[in-house]
């Protein structure tokens, strides 16, 4: 079974610094394309950071809200993957959730789809 859980989310000031993680199981983070979003209260879910499959090369992009700040990165070895956020600003805060795009996936393989964690709260704030 696919699953993607989120953690690290909190309460911070502005300036300040938080790793998200995203631990997922039923499949390797490795072979897909992974993705965080985020979305603020009555605002649409936009996509902050994107990483590719190791066989497309892990290539990386970022919305330019948040390029030079957030670093997107993954731990094969732990199936999981990271948003580092730094140099935090009010208008980050929202819930973020992780999302893993298996729509590559064979049908056999029983995992074929998009799937998102439950989010987790980020709110940057003095």
């Amino acid at each position: 079974q696919v699953q993607l859980v989120e953690s690290g989310g909190g309460l911070v000031q502005p300036g300040g610094s938080l790793r998200l993680s995203c631990r997922a199981s039923g499949f390797f983070v490795s072979r897909y394309d992974m993705s965080w979003y985020r979305q603020a209260p009555g605002k649409e879910r936009e996509l902050v950071a994107a990483i590719t499959s190791d066989g497309d090369g892990g290539i990386t992009k970022y919305a330019d809200s948040v390029k030079g700040r957030f670093t997107i990165s993954k731990d094969n070895a732990k199936n999981t993957v990271y948003l580092q956020m730094n140099s935090l600003k009010p208008e980050d805060t929202a819930v973020y959730y992780c999302n893993a795009d298996l729509r590559r996936a064979l049908k056999s393989e029983y995992v074929r789809g998009v799937y998102w964690g439950q989010g987790t709260q980020v709110t940057v704030s003095s």
